[in-house]
């Protein structure tokens, strides 16, 4: 996902020659919708801009134009996670330019691998940047830089022998506090549940209990992904009830709501009805089919998310899902609602306005 293009929208100017327009070539001339390249002085909330009818135009018009006076400044008042990946440059501009909403940042760098017995290593350290580090902890006073490792190529066997092994879980602990304090960082995301799920789970829960105990007796953070129990089908991205559900099986006596990071997407799903396939849709992607299409945007009451059709010449009926102004806040409503904070992924893939929102 490239760095959004600041484009300066223009209305298309017809040149006047001797010639007769054909139906399609009228069909053809369509004026380019405007887009906004300045900052609003007032956010999007003060700009009647959440809500459920809204129009592609309208969109395309305002997603660059976000409060740049409140950049500084919360509305959300629980932990804030944003992850930033490598392949993402924008990403890594949002962490610095709204860095106080956020609490913790969390960079797609770095994967744990087990090269043999009670050895370990960490790779992807190419991608740490300290000068970025800097800069995002002097715009954000007291923000928390808690990189993503990711559990690479471990099999089976490797996750038995360390989990049956104090010796190898040492060593893993001993690894993972070098590189926090080497690299500067406050702790890891860690990444693993998934991969071993359905397996030995007394196991994982024995590994993942002393790295966090490693850690935190270092000072350092430690913070678990886990995966949804039930995932929903085709259609909406995260439909609320579905999003509610989450929170509720995993914390039904809400005595540990305060830990728990909500998942919130900022991209969305395009699915083909003809091919029965779909492929992820990001901001840029996003903001080219308004403007390609110019659909109407629909609101889904049941899974408070806003979608659109559309039609390839040669691919059939599309049918998109993708976040918009109002279906974030409505996430953030319920994260408020149930008591949890909430983890983006990731950052520069929505539209630049969701943050007036944070």
């Amino acid at each position: 996902m490239k760095l959004l293009l600041s484009v300066l929208g223009l209305a298309l100017a017809c040149h006047l020659v001797h010639a007769t327009l054909s139906k399609s070539d009228a069909k053809k001339e369509k004026k380019s919708l405007l887009e906004k390249t300045q900052h609003a002085d007032r956010p999007v909330q003060e700009r009647a801009l959440v809500r459920t009818d809204i129009r592609a135009e309208d969109v395309v018009l305002e997603h660059r134009s976000y409060c740049s006076a409140q950049a500084r400044e919360r509305h959300f008042d629980g932990a804030v996670l944003g992850y930033v990946t490598p392949w993402n440059s924008h990403g890594y501009d949002i962490a610095k330019t709204f860095g106080n909403k956020f609490t913790h940042v969390s960079p797609v760098w770095l994967q744990l691998k087990r090269r043999g017995r009670e050895m370990f290593e960490v790779t992807g350290l190419h991608d740490v940047d300290q000068g970025w580090m800097r800069a995002v902890r002097k715009n954000a006073k007291g923000l928390r830089i808690v990189p993503r490792l990711l559990f690479e190529d471990w099999t089976f066997d490797d996750f038995k022998s360390v989990s049956d092994s104090e010796d190898e879980v040492e060593e893993l602990t001993k690894t993972m506090v070098q590189v926090a304090k080497t690299q500067h960082l406050d702790g890891f995301v860690v990444e693993v549940w998934s991969q071993l799920l359905s397996q030995k789970q007394a196991g994982l829960v024995h590994m993942l209990t002393h790295i966090a105990e490693a850690l935190h007796q270092a000072r350092l953070l430690a913070i678990l992904v886990i995966p949804p129990s039930v995932t929903p089908g085709p259609g909406p991205n995260a439909p609320l009830s579905w999003v509610r559900a989450c929170v509720q099986v995993l914390d039904p006596k809400s005595k540990w709501r305060h830990k728990i990071l909500l998942g919130l997407n900022l991209y969305g799903m395009d699915y083909s009805a003809s091919r029965d396939a779909r492929e992820p849709v990001v901001g840029t992607r996003y903001i080219q089919m308004l403007k390609e299409h110019r659909p109407q945007l629909t609101w889904d009451s049941q899974a408070a998310e806003h979608v659109f059709e559309y039609k390839k010449s040669r691919g059939g009926r599309h049918v998109v899902f993708y976040p918009t102004l109002k279906s974030v806040q409505v996430r953030l409503d319920l994260a408020r609602e149930l008591g949890v904070g909430i983890s983006i992924w990731e950052l520069g893939q929505g539209l630049d306005y969701f943050y007036d929102l944070l």
